[in-house]
């Protein structure tokens, strides 16, 4: 793993990842549990929206004071370097925990703004927490003529010292590999922290299995990654552009198209009812056959001590599965707002997209 983000990510640094900077855990929930045991009483801040299982995570860590961080639709579910710095210098943010790219949204933190992130992170000595299992899913290549074919985003490339510099990074086989069964995630960060999680490790779950660690060392050759991740994002780019189509044909709005994972956080607001509320869409599209996630769950509330639920009017929406299935749920959801209503007329082009296999 060490070995991975030094020739993906550090070539010419003179600080480089070695073992003891990794720790190998069974799963990614494990790691995060891991983290928070060796954490103790912090306040450690967190976006809204973002992953569901946050919340499960921090209600059971009493000692750590979660603190909510809104993130603004009009601004595409981000926040600026300055507010960065704002809030956690004037929350007294300890660590920020989050995903990047951001499940549900797909947004992306890359370039210079993840550089100014880490920066942040050295300059207030706020740890990051990134959870970066999707990524290997990411679209905005198309836009920079000069890295057209591929992208990886980490925020190990803008790290200094590998042991100094208070950055966590959570990756592993279960999202850009495909393989979720094998519940085999990492840690990459300061011998320090790592210590830390592996005392934690010795008595929480004692580690995944030796044999299947070795036997998943060739996955992690960057020159495969680098192939699989090319034939990875043209796929999933080309499914992504089918959804958004299909869905602006039905009237569902997405004001902020994914950068990367492979979701669709999508705004049902404006369908007739029942339609227009994550509950009364979800239980209708059940109907057919199609599942989605009601909005709500990404309003991360760890011990639901807030009582203002938001995100009443999004879903997620996944187009992870094949391109069979994808067209079979979309025409689902179709069926659902045609029988509650206006749709705007399906247009030809969108469903020409649609090739019949993966």
């Amino acid at each position: 793993v060490a070995r991975y983000y030094n020739e993906l990510y550090r070539k010419g640094k003179s600080s480089l990842y070695t073992a003891d900077n990794v720790a190998i855990v069974g799963g990614g929930r494990l790691a995060l549990t891991r983290l928070c045991c060796a954490m103790g009483n912090i306040n450690l801040g967190h976006f809204l929206p973002d992953y569901t299982a946050y919340a499960e995570l921090l209600s059971q860590f009493k000692a750590i004071n979660s603190i909510p961080i809104l993130l603004d639709p009009e601004n595409n579910f981000r926040i600026t370097l300055r507010e960065l710095k704002r809030e956690i210098v004037g929350r007294g943010l300890s660590a920020l925990l989050l995903s990047n790219p951001c499940n549900p949204t797909g947004q992306l933190i890359e370039g210079e703004d993840l550089k100014g992130w880490v920066k942040i992170a050295r300059e207030t000595q706020c740890t990051l927490v990134l959870d970066e299992i999707y990524s290997r899913y990411i679209y905005t290549q198309r836009m920079a003529p000069t890295d057209a074919h591929w992208r990886i985003v980490s925020s190990a490339q803008f790290v200094e010292d590998v042991d100094k510099d208070p950055v966590v990074i959570l990756d592993g086989l279960t999202k850009c590999w495909r393989m979720p069964g094998l519940r085999m995630c990492w840690i990459v960060a300061p011998r320090s922290v790592i210590s830390a999680v592996g005392a934690v490790g010795s008595f929480l779950d004692g580690g995944p299995s030796l044999p299947m660690q070795r036997a998943l060392v060739p996955v992690l050759n960057p020159k495969s990654v680098i192939e699989q991740t090319i034939m990875l994002q043209i796929l999933f780019s080309h499914k992504r552009d089918f959804c958004l189509r299909r869905l602006a044909d039905m009237g569902i709005e997405v004001d902020s198209p994914p950068q990367g994972t492979f979701y669709i956080w999508c705004d049902v607001g404006q369908l007739p009812p029942p339609l227009n509320s994550c509950w009364g869409f979800f239980r209708e599209c059940l109907k057919e056959k199609v599942i989605c996630t009601p909005g709500v769950f990404f309003d991360v509330n760890p011990g639901s001590r807030r009582k203002l639920n938001r995100y009443e009017t999004f879903v997620r929406l996944s187009y992870g599965p094949s391109f069979k299935e994808i067209l079979r749920g979309l025409d689902g959801i179709q069926r659902v707002i045609e029988r509650h209503g206006k749709v705007r007329p399906r247009q030809e082009s969108s469903t020409a997209l649609y090739s019949g296999g993966d």
